[in-house]
């Protein structure tokens, strides 16, 4: 071991402990003094001995070494400092030989910032001093003035004219050909404050800024919530004050940023330090959005009245005033194809209560008179309808409102940025589909309906949408008549027409997937089989059955009463029979239902709440573009993608983000989807939807028809196109559905006739040239495990042709049992609990259904036809 690192012995006579005690004096009660004040080696931390050898120790350790030079700094800083007498600062100090270890003095120069300070101990060395603050707080208060000063310097006074120049929003076809450029700058036109009623100036004050003439522009609060709310990831609140508004309608750049915020803020402060309030009155007015791509009081006046600003009434300025707080709410015309909850109904309301509140307040101001105020106040404005802008005609119109709500849902782009204009939107739409499904459309209408001489065919309308399978692009669809001819609802994507049977498929695919109470996990085949009678009571898996509202057993409907007695899965969606899916969805689980609906690309606020009986058979409301995407997915083997219509947006030159082609994924498995398609061949092939064998190529698809008639689906594809097509009578007034028995002359209509004809002639123009390519195989799948009451198979038993892919049409129901049936009574007996001839056991209810439908004893609403039709308690679709 080295020699410095060696312990060193220990002196005798008990070490340097010792040798203090010694040097302290020999009375125990006397006090050691202090290290260094006698004078003895032993005393000092500088000196040790080792042992007998008398070698000399500098110091004990480091640390005694740090203090060593502590005190002999500290010595030399006092010495420099004491005056006569060994007093620091002269006589009367209070620092003098003998009083030990002493503290650090300052440096002989201050520094320019005190701080921590240098002739304080402790913690206060760590309070600042009242100069230190005062001089903090003046200079945070000059450069804040500074800021204001240079912000304000830079800043320039919007111009309204600036803002009322015309862009266009530019759209192009799939192959990159433009298709419509439509603005907002055809609809403006600025006018002077002498143009605009005093009772429009005083509406929008009175609603929105009632101290507009005495206060500075500016909202400080407002402007805090802004930048709170901007911080807590939230948007920022709008303009508080009518100058900041106009501020905000004329600041071209909308990025929700503190920038954007603080440069408003300037501008607002300059705006009212330069321009009149007349001015500023002025501008807001001329560059506000009034809905329907109005932008300015001119604009809006013609808009919806169709007159000039000058001629409004106080009534209508009113209206127009209601407007401000946001046209996509208050317009009474709705706006749907933004927000489902701006219905027409829902916004005539909103926008009268606000009218009639703006008038009041506009009276409790006095800026109107009491003669006035009773005048305007008995009757409200009713606007003029839509009116096509130029160049959205025809389909056009209903292309580019699918586009622009496609582009408002995938990006941060507000409705009113848009339709300023100066944005370049690149579609899906296909110009040839699309001129195939319109001509389609038009020559089945020419053919089968007379709205002229048939009350009937009156109001009939058309909705369709044509999506490609394993991608999700909507290359075509029919919305409805035209913006010029007052139709302004995309039919493609409405949301309100109930689907029927087209809804089957998602019922067996959920068997297939999950199975039934009785064969979960294990998946059901599409060969077992179910009740096909009509008129039968749906059990509950603990064997109670369904009750109506009068605690009446619910028995369920088919278009006909043909004793159809116990049939495939298979041949029940061939001939769209209700009863066995009906059952079958109830033994599968209606949350199962739902979950592959939605799986396959049905949104869910478009389905049905109630899960009841009835939700197996169509009750939901999806859109024609959805269902479309949904019957892809099968045709793509259960690879599901969300149908979209642009692959991008420009502004300026630069791409807006959000528009990547959505992603594909497993949504159903494969076996199970090409066992849908498997089945859905058949139905065109052999059942209800044998009008489009006329397409002569490989196609799957399915026909809908709803409850009392009032509307028909037929949904159906090929490996590269999937198409659906729906019909419905509208009421023009309520928008209620209308029945169709009676139209084009036929009793009822149903989904294998009219929308089958519509999708085949479309289908033909769309696949011309194109491979005839088969589907993939359809393996073995599930259990076949039939329905409790069904006859046990014998050894001789065999399945029918009727039952196999290769069946031939049926001539008529009658002709499609191959041999007897028997009925649940023949197979039930008192050991089977499933079964009941007696009327049933009273076991839980049920919420009996919409209350329009007709009981289980009325058969006034029946429909009759090839297959689809019917009616139940529940108020569920058949067919």
């Amino acid at each position: 071991m080295s020699e410095h690192r060696r312990k060193p012995p220990q002196p005798q006579g008990g070490g340097r402990a010792a040798g203090r005690r010694g040097q302290s004096g020999s009375s125990p009660g006397s006090r050691a003094a202090p290290r260094g004040t006698t004078g003895s080696p032993s005393d000092s931390y500088g000196s040790d001995s080792y042992g007998s050898g008398g070698e000399e120790r500098p110091y004990g350790s480091r640390t005694e070494a740090r203090r060593a030079a502590q005190r002999s700094t500290g010595g030399r800083r006092r010495a420099a400092d004491e005056g006569p007498g060994g007093r620091r600062g002269g006589p009367g100090g209070s620092t003098g030989p003998g009083r030990g270890r002493g503290r650090a003095t300052a440096p002989a120069k201050k520094r320019f910032i005190d701080y921590p300070r240098y002739d304080k101990d402790g913690w206060h060395r760590w309070v600042p001093s009242w100069k230190l603050v005062t001089g903090l707080f003046i200079g945070f208060v000059g450069s804040l003035v500074a800021m204001v000063g240079v912000g304000y310097a830079m800043v320039s006074i919007p111009s309204e004219n600036d803002a009322a120049k015309s862009q266009n929003n530019v759209y192009y076809w799939a192959n990159g050909e433009r298709m419509v450029a439509t603005g907002t700058g055809v609809n403006r036109q600025n006018v002077t404050i002498d143009q605009i009623p005093e009772a429009m100036q005083w509406a929008v004050i009175s609603a929105e800024n009632k101290s507009f003439y005495q206060d500075s522009g500016v909202d400080p609060m407002g402007i805090a919530r802004a930048l709170v709310n901007m911080a807590r990831g939230g948007q920022t609140q709008g303009g508080s004050t009518i100058t900041q508004q106009y501020v905000k309608n004329t600041y071209l750049s909308q990025d929700q940023t503190l920038t954007r915020k603080f440069t408003e803020m300037f501008i607002s402060i300059k705006v009212g330090t330069k321009l009149t309030k007349q001015q500023i009155l002025q501008g807001y007015l001329n560059t506000s959005y009034y809905g329907r791509g109005a932008y300015g009081i001119q604009a809006a006046a013609q808009t919806y009245f169709g007159v000039d600003a000058v001629k409004l009434s106080p009534s209508q300025c009113a209206f127009l005033a209601a407007l401000l707080k946001g046209p996509t709410y208050y317009d009474p015309a709705g706006n749907q194809d933004i927000d489902k909850a701006a219905s027409p109904g829902a916004n005539r309301k909103r926008s009268e209560e606000r009218w009639s509140w703006i008038l009041g307040e506009m009276h409790k101001d006095k800026r109107i008179t009491d003669q006035e105020y009773q005048t305007a106040i008995k009757a409200y404005p009713k606007p003029q309808g839509r009116k096509a802008t130029k160049g959205m005609t025809g389909q056009i119109s209903y292309l580019a409102d699918t586009a622009k709500k496609y582009v408002l849902a995938h990006s941060d782009i507000s409705e009113t940025q848009f339709d300023r204009g100066g944005y370049q939107i690149y579609t899906t739409f296909d110009k040839k589909n699309v001129e195939a499904l319109t001509a389609a459309v038009k020559k089945i209408q020419k053919q089968r309906l007379d709205p002229k001489t048939r009350e009937k065919d009156k109001y009939v309308q058309f909705g369709a949408a044509s999506v490609v399978p394993n991608d999700g692009a909507i290359v075509a669809l029919y919305g409805g008549a035209g913006y010029e001819n007052n139709h302004f609802t995309n039919n493609a994507d409405t949301q309100g027409v109930p689907v029927g049977s087209t809804w089957k498929p998602f019922v067996l695919a959920a068997a297939m997937k999950y199975g039934t109470y009785e064969t979960n996990p294990e998946g059901l085949s599409p060969l077992a089989k179910y009740n096909g009678d009509d008129n039968l009571k749906v059990r509950r898996p603990d064997g109670s059955y369904f009750l109506n509202k009068d605690q009446s057993i619910f028995r369920q409907r088919n278009e006909s009463d043909h004793a159809w007695g116990y049939i495939t899965l298979r041949k029940a969606m061939e001939q769209s029979i209700n009863t066995p899916f009906v059952q079958l969805g109830v033994d599968v689980g209606m949350t199962h239902v739902r979950d592959v609906a939605k799986a396959a690309g049905i949104l869910p606020n478009t389905m049905s709440v109630d899960l009841n009986p009835s939700f197996a058979i169509g009750t939901s409301t999806p859109s024609a573009i959805r269902m479309a995407d949904a019957y892809a997915t099968f045709a793509a083997s259960g690879k599901q993608a969300d149908p979209y219509s642009v692959t991008g947006v420009k502004k300026d030159g630069q791409d807006v983000p959000g528009f990547a082609k959505p992603k594909r994924t497993q949504a159903i498995p494969s076996d199970v989807a090409n066992n849908v398609t498997d089945t859905l061949e058949n139905v065109i092939q052999n059942g209800t939807g044998q009008n489009a064998k006329a397409l002569g190529r490989t196609a799957a698809g399915k026909t809908g028809t709803t409850d009392s008639n009032k509307s028909a689906w037929f949904v159906g594809y090929t490996p590269q196109l999937s198409t659906s097509v729906a019909m419905f009578r509208e009421n023009p007034k309520d928008h209620e559905l209308l029945s169709m028995n009676g139209t084009a002359g036929v009793e009822s209509i149903h989904g294998g006739d009219i929308p089958t004809l519509v999708w085949t002639e479309y289908m033909k123009a769309a696949l011309k040239g194109k491979s005839d390519s088969p589907f993939p195989p359809a393996e073995d799948i599930g259990k076949i495990a039939d329905e409790a009451g069904a006859p046990s198979p014998t050894p001789s038993a065999v399945i029918t042709p009727s039952e196999t892919p290769s069946e031939t049409p049926s001539a008529s129901p009658s002709e499609t049992v191959t041999s007897p049936s028997p009925t649940p009574s023949d197979t039930c007996n008192n050991l089977n609990w499933k079964c009941d001839t007696t009327g049933g056991q009273d076991g839980g209810t049920t919420d009996g259904g919409v209350t329009t439908s007709p009981t289980p004893t009325d058969t006034s609403g029946t429909t009759r036809g090839n297959g689809n039709g019917g009616n139940n308690i529940f108020g569920g679709q058949t067919g």
